[in-house]
């Protein structure tokens, strides 16, 4: 089985683009989606631990995290050595049950992949990507945006010049939904074709 990298910055479109997958049949496994159910389970409390105050109704407040996390921004790696190792459990088992169903390919939807990196872990990358001036204008539209953290999460972040020299497939999403789903198209095409069955 084939395993699929896909990533992008902030805004670029990826949760859209990880859909489209699926439309077409891919299992994917989101991280973000990953992350959001074990704040709501394994993850509670640890993470209260080392944050106090973050919990609310039984589950990670994370608009109070983030708040936390922008007051002492060096605390992250004491949250990514929590959460980090309860992602990837969930993934191998997404990994298990679908190579036991002989999947040809899965889409590992992981935004940070060559900031943690997770491209060691995957036979091939898909980048998702737009204009900048574009990427800017759909992230100050997200609840809760602010210069100051846009600004944060993308120095997290590996400029995406650089992920697109280090991707096997770029998705462009600067354009219509229909565009973009024929570049996802072409993708698990070729994946089809040239990649996974000679996985």
């Amino acid at each position: 089985m084939m395993i699929v990298g896909l990533t992008g910055s902030i805004a670029m479109g990826k949760s859209t683009t990880a859909q489209m997958f699926r439309e077409f049949g891919v299992p994917v496994n989101d991280a973000d989606e990953v992350v959001h159910a074990l704040y709501r389970d394994e993850a509670v409390a640890p993470v209260e631990a080392a944050f106090p105050g973050t919990v609310k109704d039984g589950a990670i407040d994370r608009a109070e995290l983030s708040r936390q996390l922008l007051a002492t921004p060096e605390r992250l790696r004491e949250l990514e050595s929590i959460v980090h190792p309860l992602v990837r459990q969930k993934e191998r088992e997404f990994l298990d049950r679908n190579a036991a169903a002989n999947v040809p390919f899965v889409v590992l939807d992981i935004p940070l992949l060559f900031e943690t990196g997770a491209e060691a872990r995957v036979d091939r990358v898909v980048v998702v990507s737009c204009a900048p001036d574009l990427q800017r204008e759909r992230a100050m539209k997200r609840p809760g945006m602010t210069e100051e953290k846009f600004a944060m999460i993308l120095a997290r972040q590996v400029p995406d010049s650089q992920k697109r020299e280090r991707a096997d497939y770029i998705v462009d999403t600067s354009h219509s939904f229909d565009n973009t789903r024929q570049q996802v198209r072409a993708v698990v095409d070729d994946l089809t074709k040239n990649g996974a069955l000679d996985a």
